[in-house]
């Protein structure tokens, strides 16, 4: 048993979101208020079901917390994690911690067809992916280091350009 967690947290470690420092993720880690985060997010959803009313009250908590390279907090948090937090929270449903095994999740869906609560995911480099939640039509929420947790569009060239796959979690 010990062995297969070793193995476990090894592979943890070597993969997913360009991370390279992993912390286990811990709801008390989640929840942490500060006078910061009361920001409120320019965004609101035109499209209003309970996919999306779920997916835009996880975007209020987590708006503006800042991108960190294996975070799991309001201090900072990576894509992946951002992901597996969200479908916890607002579905109920574990995904794992990095983008590596997340996007073996689900089923493959073409891009066209994508809509509330489905997982995007990019090639952000060579060996780097990032993913992110559909929040309504092109939009989708997600982290990154110049904005924290944001949403953005599939229509963009940075994004577009980087576009890998699209997986249905949802049933």
């Amino acid at each position: 048993m010990l062995r297969l967690l070793l193995i476990a947290s090894a592979l943890i470690v070597f993969s997913g979101c360009s991370s390279r420092t992993l912390r286990q993720h811990s709801s008390h880690s989640t929840h942490i208020k500060t006078s910061h985060y009361k920001a409120k997010p320019k965004y609101k959803p035109k499209i209003q079901n309970w996919i999306t009313d779920a997916l835009y009250d996880q975007y209020k908590i987590w708006y503006k917390t800042p991108y960190k390279y294996g975070g799991v907090s309001k201090y900072g948090l990576d894509c992946s994690s951002l992901a597996q937090i969200v479908y916890r929270d607002a579905f109920g449903i574990r995904l794992p911690r990095t983008t590596k095994y997340q996007v073996k999740k689900g089923y493959l869906i073409s891009k066209n067809s994508t809509k509330e609560g489905d997982l995007v995911f990019f090639k952000t480099g060579y060996d780097s992916r990032h993913v992110g939640i559909i929040i309504e039509n092109d939009k989708f929420m997600h982290t990154s280091q110049k904005n924290g947790v944001s949403i953005s569009s599939l229509r963009n060239p940075y994004w577009r350009s980087k576009y890998w796959q699209s997986r249905r979690i949802l049933p």
